[in-house]
C-alpha cells in the first residue's frame, strides 16, 4: 500500500473527513486532498504527528500496509485488548489493529483548567459579599466602628476583582484555544463519561447540603439568638459560594466531555469570523442581544430606582425565556431564512 492509500484507510478507520484530519494536523484541507491524490507530501513532523494520531509507525505509514502492520510492537499485543503503550485494539482475528484517539492537542488539561477558573472566579465573588457581611453596621465582629462600611466594601471590591482576574483570562484561552484547535478528535471513553458523571452528582449533592446548613444557621441565628444579620449571612454565603464552586467545577467538567459540541461551537465560531454564518444563526444571536440588552437596562434601572429591591432581578429570567421561545421560532423557519 501507498502512503495515500494508508492515509485513506485510516482516516476511513476512524470516520474522519478530510477537514477534520486537516484541523487536527493545523494544514488546509486542501493539503489532505493533494497527499491523497499524491500532488504532495508531508513534511516529517506532519508525517511523525499522523503516526501519533493512528497509533502506527513510520514505516507502515510510508512503505508498509498500516490494515496489516509489521512493526513489533504492533504483532505482539494480545488479541481483543487494548495495548496501552500503543493505543491500540487488536482485534479478535489478530490481523487488524485500530488506534485509540488521543489527546493531542492537550484538550483534556485545557478542559480541567477553564472549569477550575470559572468556578474559582463565580466562588470567590460569591465569598466577597459573604465576608463583607461580617461587616454589618448592626452585627459587625469590630462592634461600632466607622470602618465597617469601607471593610465591607473593600471586601467586595477584592472579591469582584479577584473574581474578573480568574474569569476574564479562562474566557480568553478557552476562546483562544478554540481557535487554535476548531476540531478535536473525541478520545473519552465511557468510562471517563461514567466517573465524571459520579463526582457532578457527589458535588451536587454536597452542594445541595451545604446550602441546606447555611440557611438553617441563619433561621437558627434569627429565631433563637434574634440575630437577623452579620455573621449568620456571612456564614450561609461562604457555604453557597462553596457549593456554587461545586456545581460550575464538576457541571462544566461534565459537559465539556461532550467533543461534539466543542466542534459545532468551534466551527460557528470560525464561521463567526469568517463572516460564513447561515443568516438565521446572525439574526437569532442579534435578537438574543437586544433582549438582554434590554432586560439589563429594565433590571438596572429598577435597582437603582428603588422600585422594589426583590423584583430588580426578574427582567433577566423573563428574558431568557424570550430568547428560549425566539430561538425556537428562528428554528422552525431556519430553512427558510437561510434560502
Amino acid at each position: 500500500m501507498t502512503f495515500r492509500t494508508n492515509l485513506q484507510y485510516l482516516r476511513s478507520r476512524r470516520n474522519m473527513t478530510q477537514e477534520q484530519l486537516a484541523m487536527l494536523l493545523g494544514v488546509s484541507r486542501q493539503a489532505i486532498s493533494k497527499w491523497e491524490s499524491e500532488k504532495a507530501y508531508p513534511e516529517m513532523d506532519k508525517l511523525l504527528t499522523i503516526c501519533d494520531l493512528f497509533g502506527c509507525t513510520l514505516d507502515d505509514l510510508v512503505l508498509g500496509d498500516v490494515a496489516h502492520p509489521t512493526s513489533p510492537e504492533s504483532a505482539a499485543a494480545p488479541v481483543g485488548v487494548v495495548d496501552v503503550a500503543t493505543a491500540t485494539v487488536v482485534s479478535d482475528a489478530g490481523t487488524d489493529a485500530v488506534s485509540l484517539p488521543k489527546d493531542l492537542t492537550g484538550y483534556d488539561e485545557h478542559r480541567r483548567r477553564f472549569a477550575l477558573l470559572i468556578a474559582s472566579g463565580v466562588a470567590a465573588i460569591i465569598a466577597s459579599v459573604g465576608v463583607a457581611g461580617l461587616f454589618d453596621p448592626e452585627h459587625s465582629i469590630l462592634g461600632p466602628s466607622p470602618l465597617n462600611d469601607f471593610l465591607a466594601f473593600a471586601c467586595i471590591c477584592v472579591g469582584v476583582i479577584v473574581g474578573l482576574a480568574l474569569l476574564i483570562p479562562a474566557a480568553v484561552s478557552h476562546e483562544a484555544f478554540k481557535r487554535r484547535h476548531p476540531y478535536v478528535e473525541d478520545f473519552y471513553t465511557e468510562d471517563d463519561r461514567g466517573h465524571e458523571s459520579r463526582l457532578l452528582a457527589a458535588g451536587v449533592v454536597a452542594g445541595v447540603a451545604e446550602i441546606l446548613v447555611g440557611i438553617a444557621i441563619v433561621v437558627y441565628a434569627g429565631d433563637v439568638l434574634g440575630i437577623d444579620a452579620g455573621w449568620p449571612n456571612a456564614i450561609m454565603l461562604l457555604l453557597d459560594a462553596v457549593a456554587v464552586f461545586g456545581f460550575v467545577y464538576f457541571g462544566l467538567r461534565r459537559g465539556l466531555l461532550n467533543i461534539d459540541a466543542y466542534n459545532e461551537d468551534a466551527e460557528t465560531e470560525r464561521r463567526k469570523r469568517e463572516g460564513t454564518l447561515p443568516f438565521s444563526a446572525r439574526l437569532a444571536g442579534a435578537v438574543f442581544g437586544i433582549i438582554m440588552l434590554v432586560a439589563t437596562i429594565i433590571g438596572l434601572t429598577l435597582l437603582f430606582l428603588g422600585v422594589d429591591d426583590h423584583l430588580f432581578w426578574i427582567p433577566w429570567p423573563i428574558g431568557g425565556l424570550l430568547c428560549a421561545i425566539t430561538g425556537i421560532v428562528i428554528g422552525l423557519f431556519k430553512d427558510r431564512l437561510d434560502r
